[in-house]
């Protein structure tokens, strides 16, 4: 009963088309040798089709769902939908650099997770809570998320300028339990079929080395 008062309360009108972006190059195309794990948080508009990206995503190891931005005491769905708590709904993302790099992370997400010309929103969803923004985990990170966001300017992959957020010493609050891998347990959902089967699609189409046909999903031990 919860899951489909959540549903309903999504828009279910399209977002943005993928498009294709260069791959990271130079200082961007970063690289971790004998790292075997690694996590970042990526902010894209709704969780939902940004971890069902990821959880299709090789070498993705988890993509918990959450909020990041503001206080525990706000991390909580309702709270957050208000746009007033500081926090964006997020994904962090577990990888192991050995089969997928951050730079293969990173052209992922700028190009079929979401729109990252979008101020405060994503597709159907208007809100602080739905901006576009990268929680790096270190500064090696950072400095290669600003810059692939810099080259992607330079080669004006996108109509209008980038607004994502780069930044970074952010705790990330897991969300709660029936959020977590809502993509695959919700296919009939209007809002997934309209909005985020399409993304899981252009990954399988434009990265096939990337995508992997089952998802990685949370564990309950992930999520709350």
């Amino acid at each position: 009963m919860v899951t489909a008062v959540i549903s309903l309360d999504r828009p279910a009108h399209a977002a943005s088309a993928p498009v294709a972006v260069p791959a990271p190059s130079g200082s961007a195309e970063f690289r971790q040798p004998g790292v075997r794990r690694a996590q970042v948080v990526f902010a894209g508009g709704c969780f939902w089709g940004v971890q069902g990206v990821f959880q299709h995503m090789t070498g993705v190891d988890n993509a918990v769902s959450g909020y990041i931005g503001g206080s525990a005491a706000d991390a909580s769905y309702p709270r957050v939908g208000s746009g007033s708590t500081g926090h964006a709904e997020a994904v962090q993302v577990t990888y192991d650099p050995a089969q997928v790099s951050y730079a293969q992370l990173m052209q992922v997400f700028f190009s079929v997770v979401h729109d990252p010309t979008q101020l405060n929103r994503q597709g159907p969803d208007r809100g602080p809570q739905y901006r576009s923004a990268v929680y790096t985990d270190d500064a090696a990170q950072r400095d290669a998320t600003k810059a692939y966001i810099a080259q992607l300017q330079r080669a004006r992959a996108y109509a209008a300028p980038v607004v994502t957020q780069v930044d970074g010493g952010k705790r990330f609050y897991p969300a709660e339990g029936y959020h977590q891998n809502y993509l695959t347990l919700h296919p009939e959902s209007l809002y997934i079929r309209i909005n985020d089967l399409p993304k899981v699609e252009a990954l399988k189409r434009q990265y096939p080395a990337l995508y992997r046909d089952k998802p990685r999903l949370v564990s309950t031990l992930s999520a709350r």
